[in-house]
């Protein structure tokens, strides 16, 4: 079974930045109800685990998958605060990170070893795409609703429907970790 201070030791530099002390342990109860629902009982099985079925990783996993756009999302963050003269929506911080951090544990519901060795999509995954089990767990905690809105809204869920800004840097940021691998299987990266 995988416990609390695990989980707050994979994040623990991106919790610590979080203001709101209560919105920092709803994330950690996310993550423990979504490794519980999973059926996850090892942070080793979720350190090996791919981020995506969808593309080779080339060995990134699910765990350096969240913390890569969690701190992408956050250098979005601050060089636009650092640029702008004048910013023209503000940030919340702590809404930020939460979502980085969030935005993916419903792939905790939809991905599963397939017992040779491999990963294969969860009878859940079949039923829900990850931001909308990931939503439905942030919900189960009590997320406020901009914060799910990051969830599951940051992938093609989201295409066409209102966000917070940010869902959308937490959106940039996911993709920006995911294209060139989808490129670089279909020979579309061009590398140095």
């Amino acid at each position: 079974m995988i416990e609390r201070q695990q989980i707050e030791g994979l994040f623990k530099e991106q919790l610590a930045r979080i203001q709101d002390e209560q919105l920092r342990l709803q994330i950690v109860e996310v993550w423990l109800l979504g490794c519980k629902d999973g059926g996850w009982d090892s942070i080793e099985d979720l350190k090996q685990m791919p981020f995506t079925l969808l593309t080779d990783t080339r060995g990134v996993n699910f765990i350096e998958h969240t913390l890569a756009v969690t701190e992408g999302a956050i250098g979005l963050a601050v060089a636009m605060k650092k640029h702008y003269q004048q910013l023209p929506h503000p940030i919340d911080m702590d809404r930020l990170i939460a979502g980085g951090l969030l935005h993916d544990v419903g792939k905790l519901l939809e991905i599963e070893k397939d017992g040779k060795g491999g990963w294969r999509k969860s009878l859940s995954g079949k039923c829900a795409r990850h931001p909308i089990s990931g939503a439905m767990l942030g919900a189960r905690v009590g997320l406020p609703e901009k914060l799910i809105n990051v969830i599951g809204c940051h992938a093609k869920e989201g295409d066409g429907r209102p966000q917070v800004i940010e869902t959308v840097l937490v959106h940039q940021a996911d993709f920006a970790t995911f294209n060139p691998l989808v490129m670089l299987q279909a020979g579309n990266l061009i590398e140095p």
